[in-house]
């Protein structure tokens, strides 16, 4: 018999091997035909998945829940691929994987889909679907599917097998087995029947390398969403359409804000002249903030030496996200290689073929070197050798790294915080010196893949508003807890105020350093403050950093999309690492713990999502050009060209068009500029010495005088006042 323990906490036992949906039936009727998928022990599977463990955990997964729209867009990607098969029988399928919001598929084919090829697609897709056909899974032993798929020739699918793991391999057809209808090689869950895959719509085609190998043919990659019903999915695509109206990359092109130059390189980029006054506004907001919370400024480098990463643990842990390492020598570049094969090295085994062929290089480049670590010829010496058994991995990784202390490389850097540990380092410190907090607006890069580029939100080259607290373990709870009031504040005054807060905790992998003590103190410390901060929050194993447990607010901007920004984690490894100490109040050495917080995260990636959030009309004390003085005719152009200069001495960021074009066309290229206040001055306000305001919404909010609108501005700009992300800030109103 098998237990099984339903989410109301009530016992079933029914015989071993009965099918979920069965059990299902046995609960209720209705909960059966709603049903799209199950939980099992936390495991996501078929509604067919027979139970066989003597207990396990049980509950029902409807199509409306996170977990049932990732099953039914996956089985969604099946059937557009059986569409995109029944009308190109050419096609070959690489992948179709669930993504946020919907699916895609990789296929290889070589006439080249477009927007017009998507109807068809869609009408395939829909007849699949009336057929209501089964999503029925068999299994097959390694051997046998293996040569099934070579026969069948795809080598795509032959590749997807060869990195599964695993003795046996698993297809899922669209009908029954022995129907020859459309089967894909797949790991599963999906829904019962391809008519429960809800409302669904074929999106976007783009190109992608099998990978992301560039060397590779290109493939195609067409999206496709799918929701519970019409209604939801109507409400997405009405979603997606505002989004395009926001996209970051476009309004940053149409306001002059940021360029990505393909001769700079994709993922880096220049901020023109107004972006560059937006962020510059973000970070005077930040420092003043940060001033008045007693952090200190610091500057430091964008380039370290590689044994900097290598203590810190960065190296090579991220090196497949880094740029290459610059090297002073080419024995400098093969000890380096030679570390990093014996760091991946498994424990308990000898020199492998990367570290012999490594060797055979340096033989080449430095034969002295070689025969004193191979223990050979007249310059071996007496020093230490290079350990060749089963056993010597440590000792290697520590003489090799002796060895680099005299030839070593540089790294672009991917993370500020081993720079500002050195600067806490650098001077004796005592329990009255704490807490330290170390500030910095610092650059780092990271070698994204291409594929994964995206404008300002995915980059190469981002600066971080970084900060990291050095403390004693009594301070830790109210500094994790000063940080998240600090976070809450900045998102709180750009009107990101609906966010919510994921605890990110380490799981059983071994991707994590440092002591399970360590961890447990850093864990119990996050989660208390979170706690008596009184938001809500979720936690998350598997999404801590690979030093400490992790607080990072989930924002929702205007139009409901979620985005990744702040974070706060806390941190006992790293100053184990680079041996940190301070002196106590006992007049003994102590360990400080280390708290790394940033606020926005990315000024790149916050910029963007601000300039999507507001759909470019940012608040005026963060709108690059606040105010744009616009003269009818030349009669009041000399009165225009004081009043802009009045503006521009009092501070405002303020622009003069006194260009011979229709003050129609200027108003509508200030509005288009989405600058906050457009200042129309003719001959009547000349004459009165004062100014028509109207706004970028094309609200006119009559004349005033100069005086009074730069006193109305100012009260505007020095509250950061932002009224709402969906709509007009509040103007002021002139007397």
């Amino acid at each position: 018999m098998v237990r099984i323990v339903l989410p109301d906490g009530k016992v079933l036992e029914r015989p071993e091997g009965v099918a979920v949906i069965d059990v299902l039936r046995d609960i209720g009727p209705r909960l059966a035909r709603d049903a799209v998928a199950a939980r099992v022990n936390d495991e996501l599977v078929d509604l067919s998945t027979r139970l066989s463990q003597p207990e396990v955990r049980l509950s029902a997964v409807m199509l409306d829940s996170p977990d049932g729209l990732f099953v039914a867009r996956h089985s969604c990607a099946h059937v557009m691929a059986e569409a995109s098969c029944s009308l190109w029988p050419q096609t070959k399928l690489v992948y179709g994987p669930p993504v946020e919001d919907g699916f895609y598929y990789d296929i290889d084919l070589d006439h080249s889909l477009t927007p017009e090829d998507f109807p068809a697609i869609e009408a395939r897709m829909a007849e699949i679907v009336k057929e209501d056909r089964p999503f029925t899974r068999y299994e097959m032993p390694r051997g046998a599917a293996m040569a099934k798929l070579l026969a069948e020739g795809n080598e795509y699918k032959v590749d997807n097998a060869e990195r599964a793991t695993g003795d046996v391999l698993s297809f899922y057809v669209t009908g029954t087995r022995d129907s020859g209808c459309f089967e894909d090689l797949c790991r599963g869950p999906h829904v019962p029947s391809t008519g429960r895959v809800g409302a669904f719509k074929v999106v976007q085609v783009a190109g992608a390398y099998h990978h992301g190998d560039a060397s590779k043919k290109m493939l195609q990659r067409v999206y496709g969403t799918a929701w519970p019903t019409r209604k939801d999915l109507d409400a997405h695509l009405k979603r997606l359409e505002e989004a395009r109206k926001r996209d970051h990359r476009r309004l940053g092109q149409e306001l002059g804000l940021f360029t990505i130059d393909p001769l700079v390189g994709s993922g880096l980029v220049l901020w023109k002249p107004r972006g560059a006054v937006m962020r510059h506004a973000l970070e005077c907001l930040m420092r003043e903030e940060l001033l008045r919370r007693g952090y200190q400024p610091v500057y430091t480098p964008h380039i370290g030496r590689l044994d900097l990463y290598r203590t810190s643990g960065h190296f090579p842990y991220y090196r497949d996200a880094q740029f290459p390492p610059l090297y002073e020598t080419d024995r400098a570049r093969i000890l380096n290689e030679l570390w990093i094969a014996t760091y991946e090295r498994a424990d308990g085994q000898s020199l492998g073929a990367r570290e012999l062929q490594l060797l055979d290089e340096l033989r080449s480049a430095d034969r002295g070197l070689y025969d004193q670590l191979m223990g050979a010829g007249a310059s071996a010496g007496a020093g230490e050798r290079l350990a060749q058994g089963p056993d010597g991995r440590e000792h290697n990784l520590r003489l090799i790294r002796q060895l680099l202390q005299h030839s070593d490389g540089f790294l672009l850097r991917p993370m500020n915080c081993p720079h500002h540990i050195r600067i806490f380092a650098a001077d004796a410190r005592s329990y009255r010196d704490l807490p330290v907090r170390l500030a910095e607006f610092g650059t780092v890069y990271r070698y994204e893949q291409s594929g994964e580029i995206s404008g300002m939100t995915r980059v190469r080259g981002f600066t971080q508003d970084d900060a990291h607290i050095f403390c004693t373990s009594e301070q830790l709870q109210q500094e994790i807890a000063d940080c998240v009031d600090l976070t809450k504040h900045v998102l709180k005054l750009l009107a990101l105020d609906d966010f919510r807060v994921r605890v990110g905790l380490r799981d059983d992998s071994d991707k994590y350093v440092g002591s399970r003590e360590n961890w447990a103190k850093a864990e119990a410390a996050v989660r208390d403050a979170v706690r008596h901060s009184g938001m809500p929050y979720t936690e998350e194993r598997g999404e801590a950093a690979f030093y400490g447990p992790k607080i990072d607010f989930v924002v929702k901007d205007c139009i409901g999309r979620e985005w990744q920004l702040g974070t706060v984690q806390c941190d006992y490894n790293l100053p184990e690492r680079f041996d940190l100490r301070y002196t106590g109040a006992d007049n003994r050495e102590h360990r400080p713990v280390m708290v790394h917080r940033a606020p926005f995260g990315s000024l790149e990636r916050f910029c963007g999502i601000l300039i999507e959030h507001f759909a470019g009309a940012f608040p005026v004390w963060l709108s690059p050009v606040q105010a744009v003085v616009c003269t009818v005719s030349e009669r009041s152009a000399e009165y225009g060209r004081g009043v802009f200069e009045l503006c521009r001495q009092a501070g405002l960021r303020v622009e003069l068009d006194d260009s011979p074009e229709r003050i129609g066309a200027k108003i509508r290229a200030a509005t288009l500029a989405k600058v906050p206040y457009i200042l129309v001055i003719g001959e009547q306000e000349a004459a009165g010495r004062q100014v028509n305001v109207r706004t970028r919404e094309g609200a006119q909010l009559g004349s005033c005088s100069v005086p009074e609108f730069l006193v109305a501005c100012a009260q505007e700009i020095s509250s950061r006042a932002v009224s709402t992300a969906r709509g007009p800030v509040e103007s002021p109103k002139p007397a």
